[in-house]
């Protein structure tokens, strides 16, 4: 048995303190260089070509004004020549997209004129809207 008095013990402490500190700081660390690196990347150096063309996702704007003129990119097109007028620039880029602004008083109908040309072409429309 061990009859020693227990209260002369010197307790044994750890002092963790300033570990929680580094720990807290790595942790903080490596969660922003996480947001930073995209593991999606894959780094390439691609050839270079002087005749080659440069694939850009292109916008077109279509206006219709409150007394019916249509305007492709600031030009005047007449309602018949929209979709032509459209799909030459379907030929200078692969994806383009139309940002369609219209007057608030224009019929619906008239603005399907523009989304009928787009669906024919295949191509995406998005309605411009002003934010309240």
């Amino acid at each position: 048995m061990n009859l020693r008095n227990r209260k002369n013990r010197i307790a044994a402490e750890v002092q963790t303190s300033a570990m929680n500190d580094i720990m807290f700081f790595l942790l903080l660390f490596f969660l922003i260089a996480s947001t930073i690196t995209n593991p999606n990347v894959i780094k390439l150096s691609l050839p270079k070509s002087s005749t080659s063309l440069s694939v850009t996702k292109k916008t077109v704007n279509v206006s219709v004004t409150k007394d019916l003129k249509y305007y492709v990119d600031k030009k005047e097109v007449k309602v018949e020549d929209l979709q032509n007028a459209i799909a030459a620039y379907k030929s200078l880029a692969t994806e383009i997209t139309i940002v369609l602004y219209a007057d608030k008083t224009v019929a619906i109908q008239d603005l399907v004129v523009v989304m009928d040309a787009a669906q024919k072409l295949n191509i995406k429309l998005v309605l411009a809207t002003e934010p309240k």
